[in-house]
């Protein structure tokens, strides 16, 4: 989905590959089939059980048959429901956690500018659309299938030729207009689905954006754009809804053609003496009663085009290979280079200072750093000063190994990141970036994401260490205050703060801070860097900021200029 642009899969595709998500339930979804096709017997032949009494006269027993077919039809319907709709529910279930790990995988790299709105439909409303393929597809296909086989041969048993004409009436009802039908609306399914994506990130964006739209008087442009995005929205959903109208005309056409050619038919091989009557009212009836399986069938065209535009686009997300693949814990020792066995158990990693080595990377075609190296002693504090878009947070996100370098290494403890598991990699190093994100929790759990199962004694003193323990106290619900969506009842310099208390706690012994005080005034800040001097005495301090004043701290300072490094 970066790059250039996949082709699209076609809808057969699309579909067995879905299906193939259905393998840990294969049992539930062959009960379903099994009372799915036993149901529409039922119901067919209840219709050819009343010809039959019309036929024969009333008899008793053909009457508590058609009782007994008609009780079972409705409990053998609602079992079939059950399980078709248990199936779906589960698969999304298990769909939507796969998708959660596929994007974990793929952040930050391929996921850093991404539409974020896109990416919250596909997550909700492209994973929800899918129930209509697990519920009413899946089965609905095999349904039609077994029950238009057994049908033929009923019909066919009467004249073979009658059969023919049933299996082509099937065929056509049940594939032919589908087919036809899905390929018109294809595309249409596709952009209507990106369309919804769209729209949603605009009106996510616009409402992140409120204060600034109101502050310079966009108030009235932005809605314009959105009622423009909301009309094509509305436009190419009318055309699907024309075309399932058109659908729904042809199918029903369809099957008056097939039900009357029926009659026709048998009555001209009655006239040649190969069809008595009760074959001709047997088969008329027949044929009449059993377009309920290939009808749901033709249905399903409405809305296939839809679910399999959502279903391209949540297997694009499974199938999109990350930039940056993380290593297991469970690696084998051989398989790190230039590890011994003791360094196999993550204890066992001593962290013993970092540098990078003629570092070059590019963010696509755009050189951010050329030749660069640096050395990271422990124990020391490094400041690194420069202008924006000089290259310090990219620095910082090649340490973390959010990305790979193009050219060079980056080194922990003499080892190479591409080299060192993933886990143990971020349990040693302590992030701080620019902009600190805050969860729609409590500030006590926002701080404590830096150590998961913190007590409350550890998260106030990494609180105080970071200048914003005596805030917190002033607040009605002290650290149990929630903090808003996306921290919005705090100030940038107290969500920074946070993200300050959180590396504190996190205690790992290299700590990376991306301009860490930006958003403070001189009294907080001297403070954070008094209390960065005292309690990281022990540690390896990269410290990047625009800030003179801030470098003050440091015990070596680099320039930054343009990728290269004085």
């Amino acid at each position: 989905m970066t790059g250039a642009k996949k082709e699209r899969r076609s809808g057969i595709r699309i579909m067995a590959q879905l299906i193939g998500l259905v393998k840990p339930l294969l049992h539930i979804m062959t009960a379903a089939i099994i009372l799915g096709v036993l149901g529409y017997l039922c119901a067919i032949f209840l219709t050819i059980l009343a010809g039959q009494a019309v036929l024969k006269g009333s008899g008793q027993r053909l009457f508590l048959l058609m009782g007994i077919l008609a009780v079972f039809r409705g409990i053998l319907h609602y079992a079939e429901q059950y399980c078709n709709h248990f199936i779906a529910f589960k698969l999304l279930a298990i769909i939507r956690h796969k998708v959660f790990a596929a994007l974990r995988k793929l952040c930050p790299a391929k996921l850093e500018g991404r539409d974020k709105g896109n990416l919250i439909s596909i997550i909700t409303t492209d994973i929800e659309l899918l129930e209509v393929f697990y519920a009413h597809t899946i089965s609905p296909i095999a349904i039609a299938f077994l029950t238009s086989l057994i049908m033929v041969i009923f019909i066919g048993s009467y004249h073979i030729l009658a059969g023919i004409f049933a299996l082509t009436a099937y065929v056509v009802v049940g594939a032919v207009i589908p087919l036809w039908n899905g390929k018109r609306g294809g595309n249409r399914g596709m952009e209507f689905r990106t369309g919804f994506g769209e729209l949603n990130s605009f009106v996510l964006d616009s409402l992140r954006g409120l204060d600034e739209t109101i502050q310079y008087g966009q108030g009235e442009k932005r809605e314009q754009e959105m009622e423009e995005r909301s009309v094509r929205l509305g436009n190419l959903q009318k055309g699907l809804s024309r075309l399932e109208g058109a659908q729904r005309s042809f199918t029903t056409l369809a099957i008056l053609f097939f039900s009357f050619g029926m009659l026709f038919f048998t009555l001209y091989l009655g006239r040649q003496g190969e069809l008595d009557f009760g074959g001709i009212l047997t088969c008329t009836i027949a044929m009449m009663g059993s377009f309920g399986p290939v009808t749901a069938l033709s249905s399903l065209s409405n809305n296939l085009n839809q679910t399999l535009a959502s279903g391209e686009r949540v297997l694009s997300i499974l199938e999109e290979e990350p930039l940056v693949e993380e290593i297991p814990e469970n690696i084998s020792s051989g398989a790190l280079q230039g590890a011994d066995k003791r360094e196999a158990h993550p204890a066992a990693f001593v962290f013993t200072g970092a540098r990078a080595e003629q570092v070059t990377f590019a963010y696509e075609d755009e050189v951010i750093l050329k030749d660069y190296s640096l050395e990271m002693p422990q124990g020391k504090i490094i400041g690194i000063h420069g202008a924006s878009g000089s290259g310090k947070s990219t620095l910082l996100k090649l340490l973390m190994r959010f990305w790979d370098v193009d050219q060079g290494a980056v080194k922990l403890s003499e080892r190479d990141v591409r080299q060192i598991p993933t886990a143990r990699l971020r349990n040693t190093e302590s992030y701080v970036t620019q902009e600190t994100h805050l969860f729609h929790d409590s500030i006590a759990n926002n701080i404590a994401i830096g150590k998961p199962g913190a007590s409350r004694e550890e998260i106030i003193k990494a609180a105080k260490k970071a200048s914003i323990h005596d805030f917190i106290m002033t607040l009605p619900k002290e650290y149990e205050t929630e903090v808003g969506e996306l921290g919005d009842t705090l100030s940038g310099g107290e969500k920074q703060r946070i993200g300050v208390a959180r590396s504190f706690l996190h205690d790992g012994p290299f700590l990376l801070l991306d301009e860490p005080t930006s958003n403070l005034d001189s009294l907080n800040e001297g403070i954070i860097l008094k209390s960065l001097k005292e309690s990281c005495q022990e540690k390896t301090v990269v410290l990047v900021s625009h800030r003179k004043s801030t470098m003050n701290l440091a015990d070596k300072v680099y320039t930054m200029d343009n990728g290269r490094i004085s």
